[in-house]
């Protein structure tokens, strides 16, 4: 393989109509100056090479065998175990998402159980879709057991989605203990429960397991991304699915798209292997954990309370995005507003509830993901002006 590295693009600073640089606490999406460009090129060529005409027909539902045998392996990191039956690679979480909406589960129920705040694009499709939902509030405490069971025993629950590590939007984790004990409700109650671990390759905590790894009754789905760690254009996903769903999965995979970019398949199969992957992740681990603890210490350093009230929840294991609570108080339009007044792109949770669910939290979401790390202390300070000046008013 010829020399291979990340190719750095050359910084272009993004600035408004006045020339003033433009501070973008807004975009979740990974940072594009590390993708690793001639790396993943170099993989594309490669694939091309090894598997010639079978890249450019027909795949199959399940995902190309050879990627599928190399993500068992991979998953061994995160303490998920897998069979190879039960490994789907999908054109990124949302299409898994997609699928398992719509896909009768052997519970016979039909009502999608969210977390509150929870992932927008998963919202937005199951009201646009009609689909029976509920949530339940998840806050930097985590999720209350009592009410959790009391919507499991009366509901007709078919699936929790959940984010256990590094919730979006809140970014805090579950511990250990209520991860088994949401899954002994499930499994108490028949309900299954899917779990998105979408930024797995983040975690720094070795002993922070997923549900999954305590599943002994084929009670959870794993969902997992590489679209957060490599560059969201490779929509390359993974579920892990039992095997009462195998099967009706793997037909509506084939409604749903037929197969998932062969290209992309194969040369993630040639990335991982070749050891890229796991040189990046370092990289992209590093990167970002020196971003979160920048944007949890300028959090802590220049706002915490507000007239009585925490706004800003310190927690362990803190994450490159967060969320403010503001009191009610505040109009969190006119924070966004004033912000990009100052060149500052910040946005609030309101597409990150369902429109009928009335305990809603007053949030500002903050990402650092597309913020220099330079940067990041100047505008918390900035917009904790902003914030500051508008209580006073």
């Amino acid at each position: 393989m010829p020399q291979s590295g990340h190719y750095v693009v050359p910084k272009k600073d993004i600035l408004n109509q006045n020339g003033a640089l433009i501070t973008d606490f807004s975009s979740s999406a990974p940072d594009s100056n590390v993708f690793p460009y001639i790396d993943f090129q170099h993989c594309i060529n490669q694939a091309i090479d090894t598997y010639k005409n079978e890249l450019f027909i027909y795949g199959t539902p399940k995902g190309l065998p050879s990627l599928v045998s190399v993500i068992r392996k991979e998953l061994t990191h995160y303490q998920v175990f897998a069979n190879d039956r039960n490994i789907f690679i999908t054109s990124g979480i949302q299409q898994g998402l997609s699928i398992l909406t719509l896909l009768p589960f052997p519970n016979n129920k039909h009502t999608i159980l969210i977390e509150q705040p929870g992932y927008h694009l998963f919202i937005e499709q199951l009201q646009t879709q009609g689909i029976s939902t509920v949530g339940i509030k998840r806050d930097y405490s985590g999720i209350d057991l009592e009410e959790l069971e009391r919507i499991f025993k009366e509901m007709d629950i078919k699936f929790f989605y959940i984010m256990p590590r590094y919730h979006n939007p809140l970014s805090s984790s579950l511990s250990q203990k209520d991860k088994q004990e949401i899954l002994k409700l499930a499994n108490k109650y028949d309900v299954y429960i899917v779990e998105d671990d979408f930024l797995a390759d983040y975690e720094t905590n070795s002993k922070a397991d997923p549900i999954y790894s305590y599943d002994d009754q084929s009670r959870v789905i794993y969902l997992k991304s590489f679209s957060k760690i490599i560059f969201p254009g490779l929509r390359v996903g993974v579920s892990i699915i039992p095997d009462s769903l195998a099967g009706l999965f793997s037909k509506y995979k084939i409604y749903s798209d037929v197969d998932t970019s062969m290209i992309s398949q194969a040369a993630l199969e040639i990335y991982i292997k070749s050891g890229m992957f796991e040189k990046h992740r370092k990289k992209m681990r590093y990167s970002y954990s020196h971003r979160a603890k920048k944007l949890h210490n300028s959090l802590q350093n220049y706002y915490t309370i507000n007239n009585g009230t925490e706004i800003y929840q310190s927690y362990e294991n803190y994450c490159i995005h967060t969320c403010l609570e503001l009191g009610t108080k505040i109009n969190i339009k006119n924070i966004i507003k004033e912000a990009g007044k100052n060149s500052i792109l910040i946005s609030d949770t309101s597409s990150n509830y369902l429109q009928d669910f009335d305990d809603r939290k007053n949030y500002i979401k903050l990402n650092t993901s597309n913020v220099p790390h330079e940067y990041i202390e100047d505008g918390i300070k900035d917009i904790v002006d902003i914030i500051s000046n508008r209580m006073h008013l």
